[in-house]
C-alpha cells in the first residue's frame, strides 16, 4: 500500500507542473494590470509602466514562469501587489480561518448526514423517511448562495443570534475568550454549509441501507436471531459507508476549495474571500498561488479517498 501511495505521489508531480503552467498562463491572460487604480485613479501612465517594468511584468511569459518557479522552491511566492506583504504570510494568515470553517462544517455535515441517512433507509416509506427525502430534494433545488443569503438574513439580521461578518470579535482578549469568539463567528456559516452538504451523503447512504437490508448476509443474520440493532450496527452501516468513504477525500478538500461562496457572503477573512478580492485587483501573485494550492488539494483528495476506502473495507487494496 505504501508503495502505491508513493507511486501516486510521484505521478502527481507532472500533474502539478502542468497545472502550474496553466494557472500561470491563465492569470497572465486576464485583462488589466495590478497597478491601474491601486495607486491613484489619476496616476501617470508612465509611472504605471515603470512599475510594470521593474516587477518584470513585461518579460516573456516563460521567463516570468521560470522566475516564479525558482522563487517557489525557495518558499517565496512573491509579494502581493494589493496588500503589500509576502504571499506566503498573507495566505498563511487566511488559511487558519478557512481551516476552522472547513473543520466545523465537516464535523456538522457528517454528524447530521450519517444518522439521517441510516434512519431514512431503516424506515423506508414511512413518515420520517418522507420528511428527510423532502428536505434533501428542497435543499438540493436551492442554490447554495441563496441558502447562505437566507440564513444570514434570518439568523444574523432579523433574529440577531449570530454575527454577520468577520472571524473574531475586536474586543476578544485572552485565549478562552478568543476561542469562544472564533467559534461564535464560524458557527452560522458552518451550520448552513453542513445543511447543504448533507444532501448527497443522506441520499447515497439511504439507498445503500435499503439495498443492504435486502442482502443475503442480512437475511442470514436475521435467521440466526441476531438483534436488529446489531445487524444495523455491525453489518448494514459498515457496508453502506463504502460509497460515502469513496467521496470523503473529495469532501474534505472540497470544503477548503468551496469556501469561496461562504466567505464572500459572510465577509469571512479566509482563502476564499482573498481569492475573490485578488481577482478584482488583478493580484497575479496571490491568484496563481491560491489556484495552485486548490489544484494540489484536489489531487490529494483523490489519493485520500482511495486510502479511506481501503481502510473502511479491508478487502479493497489500491494498486
Amino acid at each position: 500500500m505504501w508503495k502505491t501511495i508513493l507511486r501516486r505521489i510521484l505521478i502527481m508531480i507532472p500533474e502539478v507542473i502542468i497545472l502550474s503552467i496553466l494557472v500561470f498562463l491563465l492569470a497572465k491572460a486576464m485583462p488589466g494590470d495590478p497597478f491601474t487604480g491601486s495607486i491613484n485613479p489619476k496616476s501617470d501612465p508612465a509611472q504605471i509602466k515603470h512599475l510594470m517594468k521593474i516587477n518584470g511584468l513585461y518579460d516573456p511569459w516563460y521567463q516570468q514562469y521560470w522566475n516564479w518557479v525558482v522563487h517557489l522552491f525557495h518558499g517565496n511566492l512573491g509579494n502581493s501587489y494589493q496588500y503589500q506583504e509576502p504571499v506566503t504570510r498573507l495566505i498563511g494568515g487566511r488559511a487558519q480561518n478557512t481551516l476552522w470553517l472547513a473543520l466545523f462544517t465537516m464535523i456538522l455535515t457528517y454528524a447530521l448526514a450519517l444518522p439521517m441517512g441510516v434512519f431514512a433507509g431503516r424506515h423506508e416509506g414511512k413518515i420520517p423517511d418522507t420528511v428527510i427525502r423532502v428536505y434533501t430534494y428542497v435543499t438540493y433545488c436551492i442554490p447554495f448562495f441563496v441558502i447562505l443569503v437566507i440564513g444570514i438574513w434570518i439568523f444574523g439580521y432579523v433574529l440577531g443570534w449570530f454575527p454577520t461578518t468577520g472571524s473574531i470579535s475586536s474586543e476578544a482578549s485572552g485565549w478562552l475568550h478568543t476561542l469562544g469568539s472564533r467559534f461564535y463567528h464560524v458557527l452560522l456559516p458552518a451550520i448552513l454549509g453542513a445543511l447543504f452538504g448533507t444532501v448527497n451523503i443522506v441520499q447515497y447512504l439511504r439507498s445503500e441501507v435499503i439495498d443492504a437490508k435486502r442482502s443475503d448476509y442480512v437475511r442470514t443474520a436475521r435467521a440466526k436471531g441476531v438483534p436488529s440493532k446489531d445487524i444495523y450496527r455491525h453489518h448494514i452501516f459498515r457496508n453502506s459507508l463504502l460509497p460515502i468513504a469513496a467521496f470523503a477525500g473529495y469532501s474534505i478538500t472540497g470544503l477548503l476549495n468551496g469556501s469561496i461562496f461562504t466567505e464572500t457572503v459572510f465577509s469571512y477573512p479566509g482563502m476564499g474571500l482573498l481569492f475573490v478580492n485578488s481577482i478584482s485587483y488583478r493580484d497575479y501573485t496571490v491568484i496563481t498561488a491560491l489556484v495552485l494550492i486548490y489544484g494540489i488539494l484536489n489531487l490529494l483528495g483523490t489519493l485520500l479517498s482511495d486510502i479511506i476506502l481501503s481502510v473502511v473495507d479491508p478487502r479493497i487494496r489500491i494498486e
